[in-house]
């Protein structure tokens, strides 16, 4: 049986503009999530400036931080001077070629850095780099990394400004 109504019938529709919303709503969140999920071996120090820098974007490599006060850490783990040449030794044998960065804060004594950079020398480690930031000259400072005298040019690399 058919009931008659003084309203008249509607059909359904389908609303494209709700749709859209959702669609930029979930892009937007996968973009802050993909952001937040590059990861960052070093600590959070203050490092030197470089007009140069030229940033990468690669992650196989071990961050060896000096701290202003000397101490060192191998990805956030600290570690003596001592046991950084057996460690790296280690790590060398695991994985041949090894790359490593040093990090070093802007406040730490040169001395420091370079009886670092001898210390991986010393583990036979040849590819190495220098983790700087870029000149703030730039409108978006980027982390990046220098080459330091590698017998194979060693790219730059990157980690992103929220690592800072």
């Amino acid at each position: 049986m058919k009931l008659l109504s003084p309203l008249p019938h509607k059909k359904a529709r389908i609303e494209i503009i709700p749709l859209i919303d959702i669609m930029f709503f979930l892009l937007a969140c996968m973009m802050l999530v993909s952001l937040n999920m590059v990861e960052v071996k070093g600590l959070h120090l203050s490092l030197p400036t470089a007009a140069t820098a030229t940033p990468e974007n690669r992650s196989d490599f071990v961050t060896l931080s000096v701290k202003q006060d000397g101490s060192l850490y191998i990805d956030k783990v600290p570690i003596t001077r001592s046991a950084l040449v057996d460690e790296l030794k280690q790590r060398k044998a695991a994985k041949p070629d090894l790359r490593i960065y040093i990090q070093g804060d802007a406040g730490a004594l040169h001395g420091d850095v370079i009886s670092v950079l001898d210390k991986v020398r010393a583990a036979g480690i040849q590819k190495v780099a220098f983790q700087i930031k870029a000149d703030s000259g730039d409108a978006a400072p980027a982390q990046t990394q220098a080459s330091a005298s590698a017998p194979e040019p060693v790219p730059a690399a990157a980690e992103p400004a929220a690592a800072q």
